[in-house]
C-alpha cells in the first residue's frame, strides 16, 4: 500500500493526537489543523497549520493539493440539565461539532476529489442513538454531524467515502472531569458491557481504518465503537 496524505482537524490531543500517531507509523504525511502544535513537535511526517476552526479562514490553498482523506476530530462534551442550558450553549456545540466540520470540508473537498478512494471520517456520540439525560446540546449537534456525514456521502458517491465513528466516553483530555477519581473511572467503566471506558487508541484504529484502502465499500455509516453501550444490556 502506497502512503497516503491525510487532514486532521483537532490532532494535536485526544483521539486526533491517536489518529495523527498510527497514520504516521505506518509512513503517511499527516497535515494537523489545531490551535497548539507542541505535542507534534519532532514527530516525523507532520505539517502543523496552527488555526481555530471556528474563526480562523482554512484555505485550499493552504492545504495539499491532493487528500487521500479528512477527519474532524474537535468535538465537546456539554452535560447539563436541559432547564439549564441556555440557546448560546446549543449554538456552541453546533458550531464545534458541525460547522467546523463543515469549514474543513468545503476547504478540502477539491483535494479530496484529487485523489483515489479519498476518505472523510466525522465523529458523533453513543447519546445521539441511545438516549441520555443532561446530553441535550451535544446529541443535538452529533445529530446534525450524523446527517450530514449521510448527506455528503449520498451527494459526493462515488467519488468520495463519508463515514461517522459514535463513540462512548473515551479517556482523553476533553473527559478528564468526568474521569477525575478511581470512584468516577470504575462508575463509567461499569456502565458498559466490556467494563472499560473506551481508549483514543480504540477510537483511531477504527478511523484508521475508515481512512483506508480496507474500507471502500463502505460509505454513509454511522459506527458504533462504545463498548456494547449502545446494543448490550448483562
Amino acid at each position: 500500500m502506497s502512503n497516503k496524505t491525510y487532514l486532521i482537524a483537532g490532532g494535536s490531543s485526544g483521539i486526533g493526537l491517536a489518529l495523527v500517531k498510527k497514520l504516521t507509523a505506518a509512513g503517511h504525511h499527516v497535515t494537523v489543523i489545531s490551535r497548539t502544535g507542541d505535542s507534534l513537535a519532532g514527530m516525523p511526517n507532520v505539517t502543523h497549520l496552527q488555526k481555530d476552526v471556528l474563526t480562523d479562514d482554512i484555505s485550499d490553498s493552504e492545504l495539499p493539493g491532493a487528500l487521500d482523506g479528512v477527519a474532524y476530530c474537535p468535538g465537546s462534551i456539554n452535560l447539563k440539565p436541559f432547564r439549564s442550558l441556555k440557546p448560546d450553549a446549543f449554538l456552541e456545540d453546533f458550531n464545534i461539532n458541525v460547522l467546523g466540520a463543515v469549514k474543513v470540508l468545503q476547504a478540502s473537498q477539491k483535494a479530496l476529489k484529487k485523489a483515489e478512494n479519498p476518505s472523510v471520517v466525522l465523529f458523533s456520540t453513543v447519546a445521539v442513538g441511545q438516549g441520555m439525560p443532561f446530553h441535550a446540546s451535544v446529541a443535538a449537534a452529533k445529530g446534525a454531524v450524523e446527517g450530514l456525514t449521510k448527506s455528503l456521502a449520498a451527494e459526493w458517491a462515488p467519488s468520495v467515502r463519508v463515514n461517522c465513528i459514535a463513540p462512548s466516553l473515551t479517556d482523553t483530555p476533553m473527559a478528564e472531569r468526568l474521569l477525575s477519581s478511581d470512584d468516577k473511572r470504575e462508575a463509567s467503566a461499569n456502565r458498559h458491557p466490556l467494563r472499560r471506558v473506551g481508549s483514543p487508541e480504540d477510537i483511531a484504529a477504527l478511523a484508521a481504518f475508515l481512512l483506508s484502502e480496507n474500507s471502500t465499500w463502505m460509505s454513509g455509516q454511522v459506527l458504533g465503537l462504545d463498548g456494547g453501550m449502545s446494543t448490550l444490556r448483562v
